[in-house]
Parts: structure tokens; sequence; C-alpha cells
């Protein structure tokens, strides 16, 4: 019992094992926080590409919009209708303040669809401006925003971003000025510098008092952004901004941060009501120490600031075998001045210093020190309690006054129209691929124009993706610890194997009971142990009745007589007598062997005998007198054959 015990110990943590190795690699492609998955699978049936195809045999047609858009763009044609900057940023050297980086319209390095291009940025550590103007301009009214696009970071991302800018309405907007400067309404995108992994939504409020813009940021998403950035892989960017002041994020089809631009943005759209006096200063009487020294506390007699923390200890003995006279460095004796060595130049040369090998066997070498120990008088500068300040007055704050800028903006989503959208980025990374814009205001529409495009490209991604093994070795490189559960779910089967399957090995105690199995001579003291073991008290008690009525009629003769006493012995001390036997060293031969089976098979009918089964043994003992303790051959066969 308790070895099957152990092996299903060992059974269940194999599984808990297994499981936290599967656990932990579907969280490798999870996000860690609680996401709504959107209706994406319903719109990739509904493409025209099949799942089961690979990346060379997928057809590829250039996404249509399929309701009202403001603006869309694939990149599958000429450039036309992007206008690139031709100015400069500001305040900044012409050598660098140019937008003189170059794009490129381009296929995929990696999970190529073949006909489908998008917009590369192209060079490292330059500024790069290009922006194109809406089919029609958005007004903010009672539609909502949807902005839409899709981005591959194709060597990773090092510092740099790949957000987008929605420029707000104007007369003199002129795309080939568009610069840093150029007045927006929505930024919104991804943006990385060293370990830091944004996805921006800022947006302009334009102050209704003061006429002044101001940008709103909204909160940092609750979810881990650092694969969206390393994996190489096309990623889908959704912004809506909704009619009721509500806002979501979307990376690929997946909600990462909602909430509402009254009170999920830094700063706040609107200001407080009250903000504090400017004008009023704190007294200089006001007391806002809660504790002070004790001024009625006096420092003890005893008390001694000058007493050091550590002293020498004088107990401590120099060890036995010190070398005061030997260095615990000397110079190395194998050193060689080197050939291009000028003592003008690097003065006199010397040779490294080594430790001194004298002191590697010694307890140490140089001049002995007493180690130092704490000081048991030392008790650090004398310092007055502290009590409770009886002046305490509290920490003061100015009063609070009206904010003479207060406002309130019931409904920040009526923002300024929006006309263009634009490009303008500085990356130290390259080969930063854009493609498959869109700005409508139809979820549904959006859904659509993803599936055509960029569910494509993941079905193709999905198709190249790497082996179960690859995958593995990828969640390691991020959580080395992994490799030990590798190791332990590899050789869980082997050692589960060996548990259940390798054989046990003998105990005394089993082989004390295989010893009561094997087959003994059965004499007449013996007769039907077995069978008396097994049965009830009632059919013991009438077989006693009949032998008692059987002497009192003298049908019985005494050597039989003495063969139902010798019976009844041997009920108390079957197990004592049978090893005597065996002990005593008598040979089984091979036609006692013949009966003894005989006898065992017959054991169990024989346990149902009646009465007249007892009679017919008691017959066959008075055939037999005399015979004493002579195996009851006989009685066993004719046993058998009477059944």
């Amino acid at each position: 019992v308790t070895r099957m015990h152990f092996q299903w110990d060992w059974l269940y943590l194999g599984v808990m094992i297994i499981n936290s190795v599967t656990a932990e690699i579907e969280n490798e492609e999870t996000l860690d926080a609680d996401v709504e998955v959107e209706d994406f699978e319903k719109q990739s049936q509904e493409s025209n590409v099949g799942r089961d195809k690979s990346s060379l045999e997928v057809v590829y047609q250039t996404p249509k919009p399929t309701g009202e858009v403001y603006f869309t763009e694939t990149f599958d044609g000429e450039l036309s209708g992007w206008v690139l900057s031709k100015t400069k940023k500001e305040d900044m050297d012409d050598n660098i303040a140019k937008y003189d980086g170059e794009w490129e319209v381009e296929e995929l390095k990696e999970n190529t669809v073949p006909g489908d291009r998008g917009l590369v940025l192209k060079s490292v550590a330059k500024h790069h401006a290009i922006s194109a103007m809406l089919t029609k301009a958005f007004i903010f009214d009672n539609k909502p925003l949807i902005v839409q696009y899709e981005v591959n970071f194709q060597e990773g991302i090092d510092c740099g971003g790949a957000y987008i800018k929605l420029l707000s309405s104007s007369d003199d907007l002129n795309l080939e000025y568009f610069f840093d400067k150029t007045p927006y309404t929505i930024m919104f995108g991804p943006d990385k510098c060293g370990e830091d992994y944004k996805l921006h939504f800022i947006f302009r409020h334009k102050n209704p008092k003061t006429g002044e813009y101001d940008e709103k940021h909204a909160k940092r998403p609750d979810v881990d952004l650092k694969k969206f950035y390393l994996d190489k892989k096309t990623h889908l960017y959704t912004l809506v901004l909704k009619p009721d002041d509500t806002f979501e994020m979307l990376i690929d089809q997946v909600v990462v941060s909602r909430g509402s631009l009254l009170e999920d943005m830094v700063p706040p759209v609107n200001p407080p009501k009250e903000i504090e006096d400017p004008s009023e200063k704190k007294p200089e009487d006001w007391d806002e120490r809660p504790k002070i020294p004790d001024p009625n506390a006096v420092k003890p007699d005893d008390w001694d600031d000058d007493e050091p923390s550590k002293i020498e200890d004088p107990d401590a003995v120099k060890p036995e075998g010190w070398l005061d006279d030997e260095p615990q460095y000397v110079p190395d004796p194998n050193a060689k001045k080197p050939k291009d060595w000028d003592e003008e130049m690097d003065g006199e040369w010397e040779a490294p210093q080594i430790p001194n090998p004298k002191c590697e066997s010694a307890p140490g070498c140089g001049h002995w020190v007493r180690p130092m120990k704490n000081n048991p008088k030392y008790k650090g500068k004398w310092k007055a309690p502290m009590i409770d300040n009886p002046n305490y007055q509290g920490i003061w704050s100015p009063q609070k006054i009206p904010n003479p800028d207060y406002f309130e903006d019931r409904h920040p989503f009526e923002m300024t129209a929006v006309s263009a959208v634009g490009l303008e980025l500085w990356s130290m990374t390259s080969d930063i691929y854009f493609d498959n814009f869109i700005i409508c205001s139809e979820k549904e529409v959006a859904d659509r124009w993803a599936a055509d495009g960029w569910g494509l490209k993941k079905l193709v991604a999905s198709a190249n993706e790497p082996g179960m093994f690859s995958q593995l070795v990828t969640a390691a490189e991020d959580h080395p610890w992994l490799w030990v559960l590798y190791v332990l779910t590899s050789a869980l089967p082997v050692g589960l194997g060996v548990l259940f399957c390798w054989p046990a090995k003998k105990t005394d105690e089993d082989i004390d009971l295989k010893k009561t199995d094997i087959s003994k001579p059965i004499m007449k003291g013996e007769l039907k142990p077995e069978r008396e073991e097994l049965d009830d008290d009632e059919i013991e008690l009438e077989e006693e009745k009949e032998n008692e009525d059987a002497v009192k009629d003298g049908k019985m003769s005494k050597p039989a007589c003495s063969l139902i006493k010798h019976k009844d012995r041997n009920r108390t001390n079957e197990h004592d007598d049978i090893p005597d036997e065996r002990e005593g060293g008598e040979d089984i031969d091979d036609d006692e062997e013949e009966e003894n089976e005989v006898a065992d098979e017959s054991q169990e009918e024989g346990d149902k005998s009646n009465k007249s089964g007892s009679e017919d043994e008691m017959k066959e003992a008075d055939e037999s007198t005399g015979s004493g303790d002579v195996p009851l051959k006989s009685v066993r066969k004719r046993r058998v054959r009477k059944d």
C-alpha cells in the first residue's frame, strides 16, 4: 500500500509539472491583464483565404472598404497622395534638423504575402515626416472615430516610435511644411526608448476660456507591451473614440486599455473648482513639529560621547606560524619587461605584484594587528528623548479659493476637426513597416478591413510559426528557470515507468505468506482443517452432536473415536502440527502430491457437503482401524468419487 501511495504521489507531481510548463507557454502568448477579445474569427472566416494554405499558396487581394470611410491606404500601388516634408525642426543644428529620412514601399522581410506592400522607414538616426490629406475631414459630432493601422518592427526597436498624428483642420495647413510643431488633434501609436514601452493616446484640448491647447495623455495600459515590439510580427493598432466621451485602445483586436476622456486623462480635462491661495504664506510662529526633544532631560554622568564603537580585542593572540617578515605581495619573478618599454616615456619598469606563495601555507603575513570587537562601553552621542510637542499646530496649508481659471467641458469628445494624417518620427532602428491605414466610424467596416489585410498576414505568420521545440527554447530564453521544468518533464515518463513496471523486491512477509500455500500431506488428525475454518458454527455443532450419538449407541469403534478426538485436538493446533511434520524431514512423494491436488480441488465443494458426507467419512474411519496417523488417501479418493 505504501508503495502504491508513493507511485501515485509521483504521478500527481508529474501532472503538476506538465501543467505548469503548459501554463507558462500559454502565458507567453496572452496579455497579463483582463482583455476583451473581439469577434474577429467570424470576420476572418468570411475572407477568401483558407487557413490551411501556406504562405506560398495565398492569393492576396488589396483590401477594399465596405462602408463609409474618411481615409484608407494600402500602399499596394504607387505612393500617390503622400507628401514628403521639406522643412526642418526648429532650435536644432541644420545637420540634424532636416527631415531627410528615407521612405520606401516594399514587402515584408519575413512572412511575406506576395503582392502586399507597405510603407517602410529606412533611415537610422534621422528625422522622417510624411503626410496625406483625408478623403474628407472628420468632424467630431455624433459619430465615433476609429483609427486603425498595422506596424511591424522588422528589426526590433531600440529607440523610436511608430505613432501617427491626425492633423487639425486649418486654412493654412501645408503638408510640405509638416513638422513636429504642426497642430494635431490626436496622436496614437506605439513608442519605445530603452525599457520604456508605451502606447500613446494624446489629444489636444482647447481651453474654452483662453483658447490655448493642452495635451491630455491617456493613462498607461496595465498590460505588458514588450512582446509587440520584439517579436518581429505585424500587429494591428486600433483607437476607438465614442461620442459618450469614452475611448478604447486595441492591439490585434484585443482591448488593452479603456477609459473616459473626463476621468482617465493626465492632466484632467477640467481643472479643479478650488485652488490654494497663492498669496497666502505660512506664519513664522507656526509649529509643524509633532515631536520635540525633552527640554528637561539630562545626560547621565556615565555617558561618554567619545567612546569609539570598536576597540582592539585584548584577548586576541597572534596565530602560530604567522610570518611577520614576509610581505603579502611580491614581484612576479616570471614577469619580463616589454621590449617596447621606454623608460623615458613610461618611467622605470616594475614587475607586477602577485600574492606571496609563502603566505599560502601560513596563517598570514606582514605586521599582525589585533582584530577589532564591539566596544561594550559605546553608547553613541547622547540625545534627549522625544516627547509630544505641546505647541503642535499641524501641517500648514493655504486656504482654498475659487479657481479663476475653472471651466467645465462636459463633452471633450468634441475636438478640433481632422483633415490629414501624418507620420513624424525619429528612430535608431530602420525598417519599420506601416500598412493598411483606415479612418472610419463603423467598427464592422474596420474589422472587415482588418480581416482582408492584417488577418491574411496573421495566417501566413501562423503557417510559418516554429515548432513546439523552438517555442519552448524561446520561452526558456526569457525565463531560464523553465529549463528545470523541461528536465523534470523529460525525465518524468522514465521515472514513472520504473516505479510502476520495475518488479518489487520480495519481503520476508511475502515469503511467509507464500509458505502457507505449499501443499502438505494430510493426516487423519488434519482431516478437513481448511473446511472447518471456513464452515460456520452451526455445521460444527451438528457434526459434534452426531459423533456423540454414535459413541453412545456403540456404532463407532474405538480407533475411530480416537481419530475424532485427535481431529478435534488438531483443530486448535493445526498450525503447530503442520510445520513440525515438515521440519521432521518427511518427503512428499509423487502419489501424495497428486492426492493433495485432488484434495485442494475438492475443498470448495467439500465446504458445501452435508451430514451424509460426514457419515461416509466415519464409515471409512471404521474400515481403517489401527492405521494410526497414516495419510488418509482412501478417504480423500472416495470423497472425490462420491461428489
